[in-house]
């Protein structure tokens, strides 16, 4: 049996996810592969790598740090997380993420990415997160606060634009059982969007704008079918019991100690009910 998990990305909200992962890690809940967007992507590779308490780490010590996001690197880089300090000197010399546990660990990751020019989303398999570190950078690229980000002559932006939460793509990987961590409680739909600014900023690619327009409808049905394959028993979902107010550049550290706080309550409450359902009909 394989078992498969699905990020949901939300900027900080997914420190949810965060916290909800180290109980995972804490349990030692195997799973054979891992499909996620945005943030999601970016705190769920700690998973295969084992190391529990690190996005909670780094974002502490260095939220308030302006190399980090916020307006002072969006003026001075055109993206609101800064692209030497967040995805290269963090990672690799200030709090380094272990790639050989990463390996080692021979868990698929996949991330998603939404081509700007088809409007359609991308998934990429990582095998080593320094070696395909744009990629992590394109999935969680926020537009209007971030570059378009070109790998291999393709241009992307947050995966999360055209696949919020790839649940349709986890199965069709192949994978048995999927657990699904979510990022917005229960009962949350999301409204149409402002469309002019889209249409202002990236006029000249029109299916981008046309994905981002149509975004909240296809993600309401997605959250729909996602409530249809939990009452079908094919899908175990793990989501906020309460909405907290959280930015997805969030610089008040103790609301992202809340959030992080929230997802190991969470995890920690479902637990016994997670592992019941991954034994049964094996």
């Amino acid at each position: 049996m394989k078992i498969g998990l699905v990020l949901e990305g939300g900027g900080m909200r997914a420190m949810f996810s965060a916290g909800v992962l180290d109980v995972l890690i804490e349990q030692q809940l195997a799973v054979n592969g891992i499909v996620s967007v945005s943030a999601g992507a970016l705190f769920g590779v700690n998973l295969p790598s084992k190391q529990k308490g690190r996005v909670l780490r780094y974002n502490q010590k260095y939220l308030h740090d302006k190399r980090y996001m916020g307006w002072h690197s969006l003026l001075t880089t055109g993206n609101i997380v800064n692209k030497d300090f967040a995805f290269y000197e963090m990672p690799m010399k200030l709090d380094p993420f272990d790639q050989a546990a990463f390996v080692q660990a021979h868990i698929d990751f996949w991330l998603t990415l939404t081509n700007v020019e088809t409007g359609e989303a991308e998934y990429v398999k990582i095998d080593n997160v320094f070696e395909q570190m744009e990629y992590f950078r394109a999935s969680s690229a926020m537009p209007l606060v971030s570059k378009i980000v070109e790998i291999n002559g393709k241009k992307y932006l947050d995966g999360g634009i055209a696949d919020s939460i790839p649940i349709q793509k986890c199965f069709d990987l192949g994978y048995d059982k999927v657990i699904a961590v979510l990022t917005q409680p229960e009962n949350y739909r999301k409204s149409p969007s402002a469309v002019l600014p889209f249409k202002l900023a990236y006029h000249r690619y029109p299916k981008f704008v046309e994905c981002w327009a149509k975004r909240y409808a296809t993600y309401n049905q997605t959250v729909e079918k996602i409530q249809q394959l939990e009452q079908e028993n094919r899908l175990f979902v793990i989501r906020p019991t309460q909405k907290l107010t959280i930015s997805r550049v969030e610089k008040d550290f103790a609301k992202i100690q809340a959030m992080y706080d929230l997802g190991v309550q969470d995890a920690n409450a479902k637990m016994a009910e997670l592992t019941a359902w991954l034994v049964k009909n094996q």
